[in-house]
């Protein structure tokens, strides 16, 4: 069934079809219901009779475009660019189809040229894939974050933040079905379904902190996430940030997160967030408490515009994290990353022994007898059997398979390394739970609460 808006276009023009400011609003109201064939076929016609009015040449690109009609929609939006001085809708236009047409650095000077002109026509997800199409033309000139010492001799040397473009994704990450839909949900979706969240007034970008006993995978799940978008990843750790000179650490972090901005789609991850976001009230020193107002601000985009930045972080202490980083807009997911499951060990392990000589394995058998064992320990597992197998093999001048009795005689060696951490977990969990952060961790434990 035909909308009431164009129904009744339709008729007024029927009855006036000499007015130009009619058939204009009939041939928008045509490109705004997808009815892109007749939204050409409109303003070619209008354009005939008006061939000189280029709001209908710029409707009628738009109808190209919309129709992928690139070459053409090109063709016309130069004509429109090269005279006079077009509005700022006119190169925003231009940009999205030379995007389309491949060429990122002549999409790039149009979109600047739009936001000089009207600073609210910023368009994030364009941002994003005129910056991912830069780069895929450059692919062998890796980007790097430069960070400043600190003045005066013998201050710490210039540190190298690497940006990295993942190649793993979540198929390479064993498990973690509910955390990764989180962080699809977070994170992933908005990216690749930017019109949807806009309908909602959602934002591309914000933050998840994940947290859990160490070596369960939160670090490799953060490269995957990037990988997973095709976004560029930076990780940042403590050494990165932390400067002896006052005032230095703050600048770091700020070089930091301008550089994500100016790489959307971005992908920050902060290692040990708990080190650089400690609670305030336990500070004796005021540089710490500043370093934390920084990263606050950051998170916050004071001044400036945090869309397509997507953050990450991992810590294996949440409850030293300051209050303030789980405002709304800042970390407003927090997910606790679990040891993985008997599934996700099996699949941890057949990840693992990819590439490897091994036998006819039962990995079933050995994710049976590896409860509580963190994906580290399942790495370490397998390198137990790899060391005995590699000694066996040196004696018989030959390579040999890995079996199943040697990851289960590998596995009784190695002792979880995430029991210590449950220990500290419950206490917290059972004593400093009043907003139920910790519930997850109960069920993990099977305590009720």
């Amino acid at each position: 069934m035909e909308p009431t808006e164009l129904q009744t276009l339709r008729e007024a023009i029927k009855a006036s079809p000499d007015n130009l400011p009619l058939r204009k609003l009939y041939a928008g109201a045509l490109l705004r219901h997808n009815r892109f064939d007749e939204a050409e076929a409109e303003f070619k016609e209008a354009l005939r009779a008006w061939p000189n009015d280029n709001s209908l040449k710029v409707g009628l690109a738009e109808a190209f475009f919309k129709n992928n009609k690139t070459s053409v929609a090109l063709i016309l939006m130069e004509e429109l660019t090269e005279s006079g001085q077009p509005p700022a809708s006119v190169w925003l236009l231009y940009a999205k189809i030379l995007q389309k047409a491949g060429d990122a650095g002549a999409a790039r000077d149009a979109y600047e040229k739009a936001i000089i002109l009207d600073p609210n026509l910023r368009d994030n997800f364009l941002e994003s894939e005129i910056n991912l199409a830069s780069q895929r033309q450059q692919p062998n000139e890796p980007e790097k974050i430069k960070l400043g010492a600190g003045p005066g001799e013998g201050g710490d040397p210039e540190r190298i933040v690497d940006i990295e473009r993942p190649k793993i994704g979540f198929a390479d990450v064993g498990g973690m079905e509910k955390v990764k839909e989180q962080i699809r949900m977070k994170i992933i979706f908005p990216l690749t379904h930017p019109d949807l969240y806009k309908a909602y007034g959602k934002k591309i970008g914000g933050g998840i902190l994940l947290y859990g006993p160490p070596g369960c995978g939160k670090t490799h799940l953060a490269r995957a996430t990037a990988g997973e978008v095709n976004a560029n990843f930076i990780i940042v750790g403590i050494s990165d940030i932390l400067d002896m000179y006052l005032g230095q650490s703050e600048r770091n972090l700020a070089a930091i997160f301008q550089k994500a901005r100016s790489l959307k789609p971005c992908v920050l991850f902060f290692d040990e967030a708990d080190a650089l976001g400690a609670n305030r009230t336990d500070m004796r020193h005021s540089a710490g408490r500043h370093l934390i107002n920084q990263f606050l601000d950051e998170m916050d985009g004071v001044g400036h515009d945090n869309e397509g930045i997507l953050i990450l972080a991992a810590t294996n202490a949440p409850w030293h994290l300051d209050p303030a980083f789980r405002r709304p807009g800042r970390f407003d997911r927090i997910v606790f990353v679990p040891p993985p499951d008997e599934p996700a060990r099996e699949s941890i392990l057949q990840i693992k022994l990819k590439g490897k000589p091994v036998g006819n394995l039962h990995l079933a058998r050995i994710a049976q007898q590896t409860k509580e064992f963190s994906g580290a320990d399942l790495e370490a597992v397998v390198d137990i059997a790899i060391e005995s197998k590699l000694e066996e093999s040196m004696r018989q001048g030959q390579p040999l398979p890995i079996e199943t009795d040697d990851l289960m005689d590998a596995a009784k060696r190695h002792k979880a390394t995430t029991k210590e951490w449950f220990q500290t977990a419950k206490n917290y969990a059972l004593f400093a739970n009043e907003a139920g952060l910790y519930d997850d961790i109960l069920a993990y434990l099977g305590i009720k609460k």
